[in-house]
C-alpha cells in the first residue's frame, strides 16, 4: 500500500536583521511602518499560508565597538505587530518570538492570551532563551545563566505560562444582565505557583482564550532544545532544510515523542528556508548568484570575516586574498550580540580550513563569504521549487517550510503566484483554510481535547 500524501504546511518569516534581507536593492520598503507587514500578511493569507513568523532581538548588535549597521537595525515590538495584524487579516496565524531568559511568565501569558482573543485564536510563541551577558545589559536581572539553566527556566516560564492560561476553564462568563451576576465562579484565574526559577501566586486577569494556549514553536538545535521541543513545542523552527539533514533531525527529534507519551503528529518540524524563483533554472541559478552578492557586500564579507578573526580587518580588500595573520582566540570578541559567533568553535582550524578553500578555489575574502555561507535553498522555476518542496515532505525532511524572501515587503508576491498553484494542483497544499484557528490549519488538537485524552490513558 502506498503512503498516503503528507499535506504541506507554509509559512512566512518576515525578513529580519541579518544579510538575508537586502534593504539596499530598490524594491525593498521599510522594516518599520505598518504598510510594509500589513502587504507581507496579505500576501501570506491570499497563499493560504499557515501562519506569518516574526523573530525579535533584544539589544541592537555591535561590532568593534559601533552598532553593526549593514543589516537592518531596530524593528517596532513583536506583540504591537501582531496585534496590529489581527485586524487586517482573518485566518493567518501570528507567531511572535519572545524571551524566557528576561521576561516574566504572567506578563508574557497575559500577552498572548490577549491576542488570542483579539485574533481569534491565531497566537502562536516560539519560546527562545537568551544565551549572552551583552544582551542581558538591557534588563535589570543582567548578565545570563548557563545553557543547562537558560533551558530550566525555559521549561518552567512555560509550565507556569500554562497554569495561568489553564486557571481560567471557559465556561465562567455567565454575564446575566436580569441577575447581575457576571462570574460563575468568583475564584476564576485563579493560581499558585512555587518552584525554581518563578514563585507567585493571584489571579489570571484574562479569561480563556478560543485556542487555550497559544501554539508553542521551539528553535534551538543543542540537545536541551531537541528535548525541550519534544517535550513542550507543537513545532520546531530547524536549520536543516537539505534532504539528508532535514531527514535525520526529524527522525532524530519525533523519536523522542514516545517518551513524553507524545505522538510524532503532535510534533511539526518546520525549517527555514530562502527562495530565488525565475521562469527558468537557468535563470533562477544566475539570479542567485546576484542576490548573493546583493547579500554579502565588500563591508559585509569584512565584517563576517571578523567573526572568526575576531580582529579589526578593516584595511583589508574584500576582492583581495585572507589575512595571513592567525585569528584572535581571546575570550573578549569584537561581535557583540550575534549567535553566529558560537558556530565557530575552534577559529584556528577553521581560518586554516578556509585559507586552503580561498587557495584551491582563488577566491577573494568576499568570494569565501558568499561560498562558504548560507545559499539559497530552493532555486528554480516555479515547477521545480514546488517539486523540490514536495519531494523533501514526502520524503519526511520535513512537514513543510517557513520561507524567508531576501525583499521586504514584496519578496513573497512571486511564491504566491507561482508555486502555491503548482502545490495545489499536486493536492499536497490547502485551497482553503481548515478553521477558524491556527491550532486547525496545522492539524494540532486543542488543549482541553489533549488533557481528556491523556486522563483517559491514564
Amino acid at each position: 500500500m502506498s503512503k498516503p500524501l503528507k499535506q504541506i504546511h507554509l509559512a512566512a518569516h518576515f525578513p529580519g536583521v541579518n544579510n538575508t534581507t537586502v534593504w539596499s536593492d530598490p524594491r525593498a520598503g521599510s522594516h518599520i511602518e505598518f504598510s510594509s507587514f500589513a502587504h507581507f500578511a496579505q500576501t501570506a493569507e491570499r497563499a493560504k499560508f499557515d501562519f506569518l513568523f516574526l523573530a525579535e532581538g533584544l539589544r541592537l548588535r555591535e561590532q568593534g565597538g559601533k552598532i553593526y549597521d549593514l543589516d537592518v537595525v531596530g524593528r517596532p515590538d513583536t506583540f504591537t505587530i501582531l496585534a496590529a495584524l489581527a485586524a487586517v487579516t482573518e485566518h493567518l496565524g501570528l507567531t511572535g518570538t519572545i524571551n524566557s531568559t528576561f521576561n516574566e511568565p504572567y506578563e508574557v501569558a497575559r500577552q498572548f492570551a490577549s491576542l488570542d482573543h483579539l485574533s481569534g485564536g491565531r497566537s502562536a510563541w516560539n519560546v527562545v532563551t537568551s544565551w549572552d551577558a551583552f544582551t542581558g545589559e538591557n534588563f535589570r536581572r543582567g548578565g545570563f545563566l548557563p545553557q543547562e539553566e537558560r533551558y530550566s527556566r525555559a521549561k518552567e516560564f512555560l509550565a507556569t505560562a500554562n497554569e495561568l492560561f489553564d486557571s481560567w476553564h471557559g465556561d465562567e462568563i455567565l454575564a446575566d444582565q436580569e441577575t447581575g451576576t457576571f462570574l460563575r465562579d468568583a475564584k476564576a484565574g485563579s493560581f499558585v505557583h512555587t518552584g525554581q526559577h518563578f514563585d507567585i501566586h493571584g489571579q489570571f486577569n484574562v479569561p480563556r482564550s478560543p485556542q487555550g494556549r497559544p501554539v508553542v514553536f521551539q528553535a534551538g538545535d543543542s540537545e536541551e532544545g531537541r528535548e525541550f521541543a519534544a517535550s513542550e513545542a507543537d513545532a520546531i523552527f530547524s536549520r536543516h532544510a537539505t534532504l539528508e539533514a532535514g531527514q535525520a533531525f526529524y527522525t532524530d527529534v519525533k523519536s523522542r515523542l514516545a517518551k513524553y507519551g507524545r505522538r510524532p503528529d503532535q510534533l511539526l518540524i518546520l525549517p527555514a528556508a530562502t527562495f530565488t524563483l525565475a521562469d527558468t533554472d537557468a535563470e533562477a541559478e544566475e539570479l542567485a548568484k546576484v542576490v548573493r552578492r546583493q547579500q554579502v557586500s565588500g563591508a559585509t564579507a569584512i565584517k563576517h570575516l571578523e567573526f572568526v578573526w575576531n580582529r579589526d580587518l578593516s584595511s583589508y580588500d574584500p576582492d583581495g586574498p585572507l589575512p595571513d595573520i592567525d585569528p584572535d582566540v581571546s575570550d573578549n570578541h569584537i561581535s557583540k550580540g550575534r549567535a553566529q559567533v558560537r558556530m565557530y568553535r575552534d577559529p584556528l582550524t577553521t581560518a586554516r580550513e578556509w585559507r586552503e578553500l580561498a587557495a584551491a578555489n582563488n577566491w577573494s575574502i568576499r568570494d569565501l563569504v558568499i561560498e562558504t555561507g548560507n545559499r539559497q535553498n530552493f532555486i528554480g522555476s516555479a515547477e521545480t521549487i514546488a517539486r523540490t518542496i514536495d519531494d523533501l515532505v514526502q520524503a519526511d525532511a520535513s512537514d513543510g517550510f517557513i520561507l524567508v524572501p531576501h525583499i521586504t515587503p514584496t519578496g513573497l508576491d512571486e511564491f504566491a503566484d507561482k508555486v502555491v498553484p503548482l502545490l495545489q494542483e499536486r493536492g499536497v497544499f490547502r485551497t482553503e483554510y481548515e478553521g477558524p484557528t491556527l491550532r486547525h490549519q496545522l492539524g494540532l488538537a486543542h488543549p482541553d481535547d489533549l488533557q481528556g485524552e491523556q486522563r483517559a490513558a491514564s
